[in-house]
C-alpha cells in the first residue's frame, strides 16, 4: 500500500463518486485529506467517513472555477492540515448536447470546471510542493478526450487536461513533482446514472452494453480509479511523469 503518512492531500469534486473514493483511499494511505466540493454537505459526509475510520479530513466548499475560492481552499488546507503535497484534480460536471444544441453556457460551465479548475488548483498547490521539493498531482481526464458524440465541451476539456498535464510535468519535474493524468472509461457513479436517465436511457441496459463491449466484461467502480491514483502517488511511481493512464478495461489510443 502507498505510504502517505505525514502528507496532506487535496481532492476536488470529492463529495461523491470517484472523488469520494479517491479521498477515502488517500486517507487510508495515511494522508490528511481536504475534501473539496461545491456541495459542502456531501463533502462533510465524506470527511466524516474518513474521520470515523481514524483518518484526518476537513470538508471545504469551493467553486473550482473561481480563483479566489481556490486560493482560499488551498490556504485553508495548509493552515489546518499542513503544507499541500498531493493534489487530485477530479471536479467535473456534464452538460451534454449535440453541437447544434449546445449553448455557450454549457461550454463555459464544463470548461471552467474541468480545465480552468485544474489550472487554478495546480497553480495554487504547486507553491507548497516546490518549497518542499516533493509533490504529486493527478489530473482526472477521460476516454472522452478521444472524442465522443454529444460532448464537444467535455471532450475538449478532458483533452485539454491531458495537454496541461504534460506541460506541468515539464515545468515542475525539476522540483521533484510528478504530474500525471488518468483517463477512466465508464465508471459506476451517481453522475453517470443521472446522465443516462436524463437522456431517457434505461440505465441497466445501457450499462450492459458497455459491459458486453469491454474486454474485462465489467464496468469500473470508483475504487478501481482510486487504486490507480494511489499508485501514481506512491514512491513506486516516482519516475512516472507526464503520462496519461487509461483506466478503461482495455487499450485506448
Amino acid at each position: 500500500m502507498t505510504d502517505l503518512s505525514g502528507r496532506v492531500a487535496i481532492v476536488t469534486g470529492a463529495a461523491q463518486g470517484i472523488g469520494a473514493a479517491v479521498a477515502e483511499r488517500l486517507a487510508a494511505d495515511g494522508a490528511a485529506v481536504a475534501v473539496v466540493d461545491l456541495n459542502l454537505e456531501g463533502a462533510e459526509e465524506v470527511a466524516d467517513v474518513i474521520r470515523q475510520r481514524g483518518g484526518s479530513a476537513i470538508a471545504v466548499r469551493c467553486d473550482v472555477g473561481n480563483a479566489i475560492d481556490v486560493a482560499q481552499a488551498v490556504e485553508r488546507a495548509a493552515a489546518e492540515l499542513g503544507p499541500v503535497g498531493v493534489l487530485v484534480n477530479n471536479a467535473g460536471v456534464l452538460r451534454d448536447n449535440m453541437l447544434f444544441k449546445m449553448t455557450e453556457e454549457d461550454w463555459d460551465t464544463v470548461l471552467d470546471t474541468h480545465l480552468k479548475g485544474t489550472f487554478l488548483f495546480t497553480k495554487a498547490a504547486q507553491a507548497h510542493m516546490v518549497k518542499a521539493n516533493w509533490g504529486k498531482v493527478v489530473n482526472v481526464s477521460s476516454v472522452a478526450a478521444l472524442g465522443k458524440v454529444g460532448q464537444s465541451n467535455y471532450s475538449a476539456a478532458k483533452a485539454g487536461i491531458q495537454a496541461i498535464t504534460k506541460t506541468h510535468a515539464l515545468e515542475l519535474g525539476r522540483f521533484n513533482i510528478n504530474v500525471n493524468s488518468i483517463a477512466p472509461g465508464f465508471v459506476e457513479t451517481p453522475m453517470i446514472r443521472s446522465t443516462a436517465e436524463r437522456r431517457g436511457l434505461d440505465y441497466e441496459k445501457y450499462k450492459q452494453g458497455i459491459i458486453d463491449a469491454n474486454p474485462m466484461r465489467r464496468v469500473a467502480m470508483p475504487s478501481d480509479i482510486a487504486g490507480v491514483v494511489s499508485l501514481l502517488c506512491s514512491d513506486d511511481a516516482s519516475f512516472v511523469n507526464g503520462q496519461v493512464v487509461y483506466v478503461a478495461g482495455g487499450p485506448r489510443a
